[in-house]
């Protein structure tokens, strides 16, 4: 077993050179005293301060409803980060980040409290030297997108691309609509007030560090490029298990399931990194176009391939670590009669050249035996000649496994000669793991979106096409109707999934 020393952590270089402590900015955060602050943004934030990664012209100002002042506010943040931060609270890096925050209270529905906000940011700009560059983070629920963004016009605090007084850039969190159509609708929206290199759809998936090394693997690595392709590589699996039931988010996940809420956005992308031709830069939107390739050759779903080739599913009650836990139905705040998926499983293929009848598997799940995320390579058997032309069973296939989470690395299975005599084989596994603590997703995104780095965000065209793949489920689902297939908390998933994948002679990778 091996690790991997920090020097082989590689970023994804972007095409900007300029680093987020040289840009001078007030980060503003729309629902500053909501739960996503409060569990990630503001515990991200204060380890970037603790990495030097935020310069000395930088705040960050809250604005939601709630009545507070700095320093309420800062408290609220100091319970945050020594609840959620990846590293401890000391009180050196408090005493440099707490002056950083800042708080104004206001609706996002009154165009007066814009003006508030207008009249504070231009005394955090004056105080602090940030010149007018102001990033606004949307961390408020998709139906106030179109009057935040109204009400920021209105106050004069969005300035034109080419404005010359400051930039302005705005982040979007998903879900990015629940089906094409209102994705449309709120890309719709914001092109109204702003443009799309104004724009920065996170998806926090994307900030992983092992998913962000996939590129680097791939094109930095010269024994992988020649064999990622169908004449080598029988088939893909990648999977996104959680142990977690639904718990909090009961009220948004009853109207998502599984399909909106990880493969619309977080598997597509894994895919689209895993899948995807070598760009012809590393510039931001010429590695978007290579992703944006992936999405367009995807094969469309007919009604006939939805009933053969996805596996939609629901968690009953059963065992998790030895714990009893509720069936999804009896979760509360979820009505006794839900069809919501909590599994999903699918088979898709990429018609272009290099993925030529090789599948593509995914499958996602919540209340299953573990939590992990992987993508793993199956590579074609050996010809059933020299070594595998008499063993019972045939010689196993070599995989390459790249674990996103929680334990960051990559493995690869081979055969080798075990110990000893007579002749006999088996399987040999080539273990890597990060010898470092990644940096969390949000950490990672957020820095990209001060370095006004748009590599691992997506673009308007890519999120309607990844909506526009899964639509002909969504749109079959709707008209077939039935109760999705069930499966106890604890386990792999409904055996309809096993069987589906078995159908092709293959099976489910054991997470």
């Amino acid at each position: 077993m091996a690790a991997i020393s920090p020097s082989t952590t590689v970023r994804v270089p972007g095409s900007f050179s300029v680093t987020p402590a040289q840009v001078p900015c007030t980060l503003v955060i729309l629902g500053g005293a909501g739960d996503l602050s409060h569990k990630k943004l503001l515990p991200a934030l204060y380890n970037l301060s603790l990495d030097g990664v935020l310069g000395p012209k930088f705040a960050i100002l809250g604005f939601s409803l709630e009545t507070l002042d700095d320093e309420k506010y800062r408290q609220f943040a100091r319970s945050g980060i020594e609840t959620f931060s990846r590293r401890g609270l000391t009180e050196a890096g408090w005493n440099k980040f707490a002056p950083l925050l800042h708080f104004v209270s206001g609706s996002f529905t009154v165009a007066a409290d814009y003006q508030k906000l207008k009249q504070r940011l231009a005394e955090i700009d004056s105080q602090f030297g940030t010149e007018s560059n102001h990033v606004f983070y949307f961390a408020i629920p998709p139906e106030f997108i179109e009057r935040c963004s109204a009400g920021l016009m209105q106050a004069g605090l969005i300035q034109t691309a080419d404005g010359g007084h400051g930039f302005t850039r705005v982040v979007i969190e998903k879900p990015i609509g629940h089906d094409l159509a209102s994705a449309t609708e709120i890309n719709d929206q914001l092109a109204k007030y702003f443009s799309e290199n104004q724009i920065f759809r996170i998806d926090h998936y994307l900030g992983k560090e092992t998913v962000e090394n996939l590129m680097v693997l791939r094109f930095a690595n010269s024994i992988f490029e020649p064999i990622w392709t169908s004449r080598f590589i029988d088939h893909v699996q990648i999977s996104v298990a959680e142990q977690e039931g639904v718990g909090t988010r009961a009220a948004y996940y009853d109207k998502a399931g599984a399909l909106r809420d990880m493969v619309q956005s977080h598997i597509l992308q894994v895919l689209c990194m895993t899948a995807m031709e070598a760009p012809r830069s590393t510039q931001p939107d010429a590695v978007r176009d290579a992703k944006l390739d992936v999405l367009l050759s995807l094969r469309p779903f007919e009604p006939a391939d939805v009933e053969r080739a996805v596996v939609r599913g629901q968690y009953e009650q059963g065992l998790v670590n030895g714990e009893k836990v509720p069936a999804y139905r009896a979760e509360e705040h979820i009505p006794p009669d839900s069809n919501t998926e909590t599994f999903v499983a699918l088979k898709c293929f990429i018609e272009n050249w290099r993925w030529a009848g090789v599948p593509f598997y995914l499958r996602t799940g919540k209340r299953m035996t573990r939590r992990a995320s992987e993508i793993a390579i199956q590579f074609k058997r050996v010809p059933r000649i020299l070594y595998n032309s008499r063993p019972a069973p045939p010689l196993p296939a070599n995989v390459l496994s790249i674990r996103i989470q929680p334990d960051e690395g990559l493995s690869l299975n081979i055969v080798g000669k075990q110990p000893g005599s007579p002749l006999r084989l088996g399987p040999v596994k080539v273990d890597f793991h990060s010898a470092t603590t990644s940096p969390e997703a949000y950490e990672t995104l957020l820095r990209d979106i001060l370095a006004g780095d748009q590599t691992l965000f997506m673009r308007r065209d890519t999120v309607e096409a990844a909506w526009r793949f899964i639509q002909n489920i969504l749109d079959y689902w709707s008209v077939a109707g039935g109760e999705p297939f069930f499966y106890p908390a604890g386990s792999s998933g409904p055996t309809e999934a096993a069987v589906m994948i078995a159908r092709d002679g293959r099976t489910w990778r054991n997470l």
